[in-house]
């Protein structure tokens, strides 16, 4: 009789543990869903104000250098948006603006030369 009890007792534990743990992974699941929701939604806002700020050209070259170098075209897209949303932008930049603006952020490289004595 005690051990029917407490098996009945484990078995009540391990369906509330269960329920439990379904219950927590389903918020889980929906917080990743909002979250990756809105990521989908800004990235949206972003290409859209890019659309509008440059050039296809300069697009282009955009997509490239984010496939080449991701942190330098993540950086070069920030900094178009807030230039574009303080409103410094006074026309849409092309190909060639967008490669000045980029050599403006690399940093200067140094020249190094080995010389023998």
């Amino acid at each position: 009789m005690m051990d029917d009890e407490l098996n009945e007792i484990r078995k009540r534990r391990l369906a509330e543990i269960q329920r439990q743990q379904a219950q927590g992974q389903q918020t889980d699941i929906q917080a990743a869903y909002q979250q990756e929701q809105a990521r989908a939604e800004m990235e949206a806002q972003k290409q859209a104000i890019l659309r509008q700020i440059l050039t296809p050209e300069a697009r282009e070259r955009l997509t490239t250098l984010k496939m080449s170098r991701p942190a330098l075209g993540e950086q070069l897209e920030i900094q178009l948006i807030s230039l574009a949303q303080s409103g410094r932008l006074p026309s849409q930049i092309d190909d060639e603006q967008l490669k000045t603006l980029l050599m403006r952020m690399q940093p200067k490289k140094r020249k190094t030369s080995i010389t023998r004595v």
